[in-house]
């Protein structure tokens, strides 16, 4: 592979994941608004620059309002 071949494959990858984020933001806004999403993110960059794992073990909330908390400390 060369220099040039490279360099294209890290951008067309660099590409994805931020249609990926864009895509990913779009939910956020759509599901919680703008402050939300931008806190999320700007949270994430704050973890990422720290060296903070992203990646946590989270219990999945059921989609119904009623259903009971999924974190055990919640009330």
């Amino acid at each position: 592979m060369t220099d040039e071949s490279a360099s294209k494959d890290e951008s067309a990858s660099k590409d994805l994941f931020f249609a990926r984020l864009g895509q990913l933001a779009e939910e956020m806004i759509a599901a919680h608004g703008k402050d939300f999403a931008m806190g999320t993110l700007v949270l994430a960059a704050r973890f990422i620059a720290e060296g903070k794992s992203l990646a946590q073990t989270v219990v999945p909330v059921a989609a119904d309002p009623a259903a009971k908390p999924a974190r055990p400390d919640a009330p």
